[in-house]
């Protein structure tokens, strides 16, 4: 199986933690892999992942059973385009109730999709039970702990286990606060057309933008063979 066919759904029960910034980060990112890719925005608020990138994102409603059932439809839709869910706090143990009771990552696994979860952690008790539950609620997924710079020090890192064939920790990096501005008024792509293109950000700040996507994107193909890895594992297993 490929990680091409693949759902990463970006998590956490805390609000403004950096959710958004890297579903926009792994959205790119996959576009410049050479991927088709569509991001689902489940948020409120401004600064949604729909308000960055209108072309790959579409804004998606769980609080009915037809916005529900529009969703898990489309996720569990194996045509080969990698899929990734900005999911927001507030939606976050409502997605997950119904995720787990209609059985969604052991459909996605039965699909042949490699369901993943990225959970930006932070140090609050509320945090921490969630990763736990979730690592026992979804074993069939892959559930990897982000840790945002931006948040401080990783002196919680111990409360976030992690285990398995796909275990592994994905730093996002800080970005300085001064070059901060340059990307967080939307619409807004790391895409190197765009960054190329943007008459308003200067050389130098353009060139510190790429090194710091040069560090992310070295994040992310870690992750992506971690889960191809743990992918192949459980297929085997399965087939014993």
């Amino acid at each position: 199986m490929s990680f091409r066919n693949s759902i990463t759904i970006i998590a956490s029960p805390r609000p403004r933690v950096g959710k958004t910034l890297l579903a926009r980060l792994l959205t790119d990112f996959y576009v410049h892999e050479g991927r088709t890719v569509s991001a689902f925005d489940i948020n409120s608020g401004d600064g949604t992942l729909a308000e960055f990138l209108p072309g790959q994102a579409a804004v998606s409603e769980i609080a009915d059973i037809q916005g529900q059932m529009a969703l898990f439809d489309r996720l569990v839709a194996n045509d080969g385009t990698t899929l990734v869910v900005d999911l927001g706090h507030e939606s976050f143990e409502s997605f997950f109730a119904l995720a787990d009771q209609i059985s969604f990552a052991d459909e996605a696994r039965r699909r042949g999709i490699a369901p993943a979860i990225l959970f930006v952690v932070t140090p609050d008790q509320t945090s921490i039970d969630a990763y736990r539950s979730l690592r026992s609620r979804f074993p069939q997924a892959t559930v990897t702990p982000v840790h945002n710079e931006l948040l401080g020090p990783a002196q919680h890192r111990d409360k976030y286990p992690i285990t398995g064939s796909g275990a592994v920790q994905v730093k996002l990096p800080a970005l300085a606060h001064g070059l901060r501005r340059y990307i967080e008024k939307p619409p807004f792509s790391f895409s190197e057309a765009q960054l190329a293109n943007a008459k308003d950000i200067p050389l130098n700040v353009h060139i510190e933008l790429q090194r710091w996507l040069r560090k992310i994107y070295l994040e992310f193909r870690e992750l992506d063979l971690r889960i191809t890895l743990a992918d192949l594992q459980f297929t085997i297993k399965s087939q014993l």
